[in-house]
């Protein structure tokens, strides 16, 4: 796809540009209305695909919880091994769309691979993640961040209180959910690993008060979030955080969401993913 397309998409999901006139650059890049409508299903996600782990599968346990996330009630959606206890627990915050299918079947993998994971809906407090996801991508910029931010590392002394948890906590999040990741590691002395999906990155001064182990993964083509990365390494070496940085060549933003044809890669999605998951077994379960 021509990376100019993918940049106006990503201007589109993040400045954000009106729909309207998202459409009206995306029809001269395309070169008429009908190429234009022909890539919106290329472009836009298609939850169909969002089933790697199926929401039945025997061997989980689901259901929907809620918690006082610092004077706000927080709904989520939580996975576990059936039977499981002694479970370390991962928190995974999703991207600006709100808590959709995609990010449930991410907390289900987490889940198969033996640990507890809640997938908060952040837009709780206006009511929820609605299913148009303009509107849910607007709602988000309309957050409270400080409240926001407070409400997610509640969710840190809720998990590691419940009786099948053992206590230890780590989170994981994707683009909006990335740049909450890193401030979770940020607010979080009890946070025990983060990792950040092509998030936008904390002050230098933030990064200094880290203690979690902290994962960082970035797509080469993403220029937008990588302009902070060098900035935020140093801080993080000076600081003296135990951190890891990877860049995944010629890949978009996003690149680790399966059900969007336009920006997933599968190379770089199964490497990040494989490398997340070692992340979290080393630092929760054998710590």
């Amino acid at each position: 796809m021509n990376q100019d397309i993918i940049r106006l998409y990503d201007e589109y999901t993040h400045a954000p540009l009106p729909r309207r006139v998202f459409l009206e650059r995306l029809t001269k890049l395309a070169g008429s209305s009908a190429a234009a409508a022909a890539l919106l299903p290329v472009l836009e996600n298609n939850y169909a695909h969002a089933a790697m782990v199926p929401e039945n599968d025997p061997s989980l346990e689901i259901e929907r919880v809620t918690w006082d996330g610092a004077g706000q009630p927080i709904n989520g959606y939580l996975a576990k091994p059936k039977g499981g206890t002694n479970l370390a627990a991962v928190i995974v915050i999703h991207e600006n769309r709100g808590l959709n299918p995609h990010i449930q079947d991410v907390a289900r993998r987490i889940a198969a691979e033996g640990f507890l994971a809640l997938a908060p809906d952040m837009l709780s407090p206006m009511g929820g993640t609605p299913a148009d996801e303009d509107a849910a991508r607007d709602m988000i910029g309309k957050l409270d961040r400080e409240k926001t931010i407070a409400g997610l590392v509640a969710a840190v002394p809720y998990l590691a209180g419940r009786p099948e948890v053992s206590g230890k906590v780590g989170c994981v999040g994707f683009c909006w959910g990335g740049a909450m990741a890193n401030m979770m590691a940020v607010r979080s002395p009890d946070l025990g690993a983060a990792v950040a999906y092509y998030g936008s990155q904390p002050t230098a001064e933030d990064a200094a008060k880290i203690k979690a182990r902290v994962m960082l993964h970035y797509a080469g083509l993403d220029e937008r979030i990588n302009a902070g990365i060098p900035a935020y390494e140093e801080a993080l070496k000076k600081a003296g955080v135990n951190y890891q940085v990877f860049v995944y060549d010629g890949v978009n933003h996003a690149f680790n969401n399966d059900t969007n044809t336009a920006r997933y890669d599968a190379a770089a999605a199964k490497q990040a993913w494989e490398r997340t998951v070692a992340f979290f077994k080393q630092n929760l379960m054998d710590a």
